[in-house]
């Protein structure tokens, strides 16, 4: 997942299997949240026998990340209902997403809930989840993962870095809080309105650590000093880097809750669990196995060009241009891979988890 389409809103992913391939960042994470969703599936409300049962994925992207969670879930509901009652999984991500690679990966990915379950329907919605997107009181079970940190808009410019975490701005820092705790509420009142009575939702999203960090740092650092390098090079205009703009966020505990109020309620839904936590750093893992400085690099450069790159090339001059687009992103990702394979180091990545039940009347 990107951000909605509804704004000024971020490039797609680069597309072409390029997510799935270079996710593991994100595949660590999300394994945290799946006790929460098997949970969320333990205790959910069932619609009566026939009617299917159905698990909503939102910001799926390539799907490669999607399959775990489901089948864990489906899984669990099996064990309730039985192998013969039709459970729907319906994917959901911006129009120009790539779901030709989500369903490749449907069928043919070893891993894929999908292979072999003949009363499983998988599907793809393509809308901002910044809208509603499935019909009122009709999902059973919602997942997000490494969606919701993506805002549906950039707020103000941030002048002296591509992520406002990163910032000393305090007009930006300010927009991206404010717009942050807007899309969060939005994000929660339309899941609120497609969950059935008793239904649960699971998210997992960037955090930021009790003491207020992002984390990231060394990454970050590199990738913008990549593109002061560039505009070094004369590769890019002055104008294009002030441009630039990564708009996700860490909400922190207090951000989190904000919408609930000291009851933990809000548009109908209530918290039952949430917890902040620093996820697996398997970048570092393998390169402490490895100590292959240059690999270690390359990793965290191409993670960063899969999930971020795309949206920066949508501040170039001619962004629509794809012979300049994919120089800038090959001229980027060489040189941020340099400088973190000049002085490796772990990356704290705070994350966030949730679930999320809708109350029943």
């Amino acid at each position: 997942m990107i951000a909605t389409s509804t704004h000024n809103a971020p490039a797609p992913m680069e597309g072409r299997g390029a997510y799935n391939r270079n996710s593991r960042v994100q595949a660590a994470g999300f394994a945290a949240a799946i006790p929460y969703f098997k949970e969320a599936a333990r205790v959910c409300s069932l619609a009566a026998a026939p009617a299917p049962i159905a698990i909503a994925d939102y910001g799926a992207s390539e799907g490669h990340n999607s399959l775990v969670p489901m089948a864990a879930a489906i899984a669990v509901l099996r064990q309730r209902v039985g192998a013969e009652r039709a459970i729907s999984v319906v994917h959901t991500d911006l129009p120009d997403s790539d779901f030709n690679a989500l369903f490749l990966t449907l069928a043919n990915d070893p891993e894929s809930y999908a292979r072999g379950n003949a009363a499983v329907f998988p599907s793809a919605v393509g809308r901002s989840f910044y809208d509603q997107i499935l019909p009122s009181e009709s999902v059973t079970l919602g997942w997000t993962s490494w969606a919701v940190q993506w805002l549906s808009r950039i707020p103000e410019p941030i002048p002296d870095h591509v992520q406002v975490a990163c910032s000393s701005d305090s007009a930006a820092r300010t927009a991206y809080e404010a717009q942050a705790d807007a899309d969060w509420r939005t994000f929660l009142t339309h899941r609120a309105h497609e969950l059935r009575a008793g239904g649960q939702l699971v998210v997992l999203t960037m955090a930021l650590t009790d003491d207020g960090d992002f984390g990231y740092r060394a990454v970050l650092a590199a990738m913008y000093g990549a593109l002061i390098d560039l505009v070094a090079e004369g590769k890019l205009s002055d104008a294009e880097l002030i441009r630039m703009a990564i708009p996700t966020v860490g909400r922190g505990r207090a951000q989190l809750l904000a919408p609930f109020g000291a009851n933990r309620h809000f548009a109908g839904l209530s918290i039952k669990q949430l917890d902040i936590f620093l996820g697996e750093d398997r970048i570092w893992e393998q390169y402490e196995q490895d100590r292959d400085a240059a690999a270690y690099g390359a990793r965290w450069a191409a993670f960063s060009r899969a999930s971020v790159f795309p949206t920066m090339a949508l501040a170039l001059d001619d962004a629509k241009n794809a012979v300049r687009v994919s120089a800038f992103l090959d001229d980027t990702e060489v040189r941020m891979a340099a400088r973190l394979a000049g002085h490796p180091e772990p990356c704290a990545i705070p994350l966030a988890r949730l679930r999320l039940s809708k109350e029943s009347r």
